[in-house]
């Protein structure tokens, strides 16, 4: 879905305020009989820059009736990340293809440039991510911070947090805090 203007840009936002009261469907689904994948743009404000070719796709993962998730990837496209976006009802499928631990689980999933993202991790951790290149899976934020970018707060309210870098052994250690 492309957003045309300025006040369906802000309906998203609204919408996803508003899901953040109800929360998020953030439990992955596990059923055989979950929705195929499909592919759909990413919610793009007409004021985004386009997509810089030199930044890699973002590919996220995501239950088709979550909101939050388009928030976070209108974040990454923001920033100049072109975004694809995968709805699919079957949550926990991906998570465990990609090496996501019961304990790290968020309500989105995304693979960027070889690496595995999960859950709202800021735009800076994840070019922190794709500059240094450590040897590792990815970056993991588990659940749903207040104020992480997709999570924003109509009041401003934020939570600290702490986002992880997933070593390929499973371990995770700090690799950012965000007060």
């Amino acid at each position: 879905m492309k957003i045309q203007s300025k006040t369906s840009f802000h309906a998203l936002l609204l919408a996803a305020g508003t899901l953040l009261v109800s929360a998020c469907n953030a439990t992955p689904a596990g059923s055989a009989a979950a929705a195929a994948a499909t592919v759909a743009p990413a919610p793009v404000a007409s004021s985004v820059a386009p997509a810089s070719p030199a930044l890699p796709v973002v590919k996220v993962h995501k239950d088709p009736d979550c909101g939050c998730c388009s928030g976070w990837a209108a974040h990454m496209q923001a920033a100049g990340f072109p975004v694809e976006i995968h709805d699919t009802r079957d949550m926990l499928a991906v998570k465990q293809r990609l090496g996501i631990g019961e304990g790290m689980y968020s309500c989105h999933t995304a693979e960027i440039d070889g690496y595995v993202v999960e859950g709202h991790v800021p735009v800076a951790d994840i070019r922190k991510l794709l500059a240094e290149r450590p040897k590792a899976r990815g970056l993991v934020l588990p659940g749903m911070p207040v104020g992480s970018p997709g999570m924003e707060s109509p009041d401003g309210h934020r939570q600290p947090f702490t986002v992880g870098l997933l070593a390929e052994d499973g371990n995770i250690t700090p690799f950012s805090q965000h007060p």
